[in-house]
């Protein structure tokens, strides 16, 4: 399984900086661009594009906060986390909210595309901006509760800054890879309501 910590010299962490690790891929990015090698033999010119596919890879997944999370617990437990399709507790009211709220939108945009006239089209812009004002909100609201997950995965660096080197004896017993996976899923949730909401708001502006 290729490291993508390793591969950006990263330390295995639950929490990066986003900017720090894009000015580190941007160097990595540039030494290992194939442009690089030309001019080179076949196989150089192979494992240059091979790499610099692989850096890229690397980066895409580390700066994705869930993604990060997703590859870091397969890294220390050797197999991937596994699909568990159950809304986190907390989060239940919110859940109900995004889906009442995309089913209504989906209702309005049904109706708004069917026959119409200019008088209707004015109130169909009125409505329109009301219901991407209700989902605005909705998202700023979604964000918020993502945000605050955020922080808890940024302090986790913490247990894993003293936990045995990799490979050692005792490292996963040392690391709160239970709680991690829950983070991971609650993640997966928030990112999942984001993009419902800002589909549905981008159909509406048009």
């Amino acid at each position: 399984m290729l490291d993508h910590f390793a591969l950006l010299g990263e330390p295995r962490r639950p929490w990066i900086d986003p900017e720090r690790l894009k000015i580190k891929f941007f160097g990595l990015s540039s030494a290992a661009h194939p442009d690089r090698v030309h001019g080179g033999s076949d196989e150089e010119l192979r494992f240059a594009n091979q790499h610099f596919v692989e850096v890229n890879a690397a980066y895409n997944c580390l700066r994705d906060p869930k993604d990060r999370l997703r590859h870091l617990l397969e890294l220390e437990l050797g197999t991937p986390p596994k699909n568990v399709e159950r809304v986190p507790e907390g989060a239940m009211d919110l859940c109900f909210q995004v889906g009442q709220v995309c089913r209504d939108a989906e209702r309005f945009l049904a109706t708004k595309a069917g026959p119409n006239s200019p008088m209707l089209q004015v109130q169909w812009v009125e409505q329109s901006l009301g219901w991407m004002e209700k989902l605005a909100e909705l998202q700023g609201r979604v964000r918020i509760q993502r945000d605050q997950v955020l922080e808890e995965v940024r302090a986790m660096n913490v247990p894993w800054e003293s936990a045995p080197e990799v490979g050692a004896v005792g490292r996963v017993s040392a690391l709160p890879l239970e709680r991690l996976e829950q983070l991971y899923r609650v993640l997966g949730y928030y990112s999942r309501w984001i993009e419902q909401i800002q589909a549905r708001h981008v159909r509406l502006s048009f």
